[in-house]
């Protein structure tokens, strides 16, 4: 349960992060409803063979809690967050760096602000995580392909 905790909290991180400074993100925009796009990206990371550890509702969540924390602000109508992993290419990149582990579990979200949908991941450092970054491309790809 710490694991989960941790993970749903990098990710809410990294979401906050992606929507407030696109440089820390890769992000594409897609043609369609949020629901399209969360069916489409949870399709091409299992078209690729990996499993989903994870998927964050960090939208509900924040709209859930927003009222708690003494805030009015509405950040997205809609967002999610997918975790998971790549046996391959984590040991490609952890072998060329141990310290990749931190960006492990990899995330891909689903944004919709005011009826704008975005998917986006994190933009990794250059160097031994591009293939990381390569994988995620290809993904996203595949899901505004539809």
């Amino acid at each position: 349960m710490p694991r989960l905790l941790t993970a749903l909290a990098v990710s809410a991180s990294m979401l906050a992060s992606a929507a407030t400074a696109n440089d820390a993100a890769i992000t594409f925009d897609y043609d369609g409803t949020f629901e399209d796009a969360t069916f489409a990206v949870e399709d091409a990371i299992i078209s690729k063979g990996l499993v989903i550890d994870h998927r964050s509702h960090t939208g509900e969540m924040l709209e859930r809690t927003r009222a708690d924390v003494g805030s009015d602000v509405v950040l997205f109508d809609a967002a999610d967050v997918f975790l998971f992993c790549s046996a391959t290419i984590s040991r490609q990149v952890m072998e060329a760096d141990p310290d990749n582990i931190v960006y492990c579990p990899y995330s891909i979200y689903v944004a919709d602000r005011g009826g704008k949908v975005t998917i986006g991941f994190p933009d990794y450092p250059d160097g031994s995580m591009q293939p990381v970054e390569d994988l995620l491309t290809e993904i996203v790809e595949e899901a505004t392909s539809f």
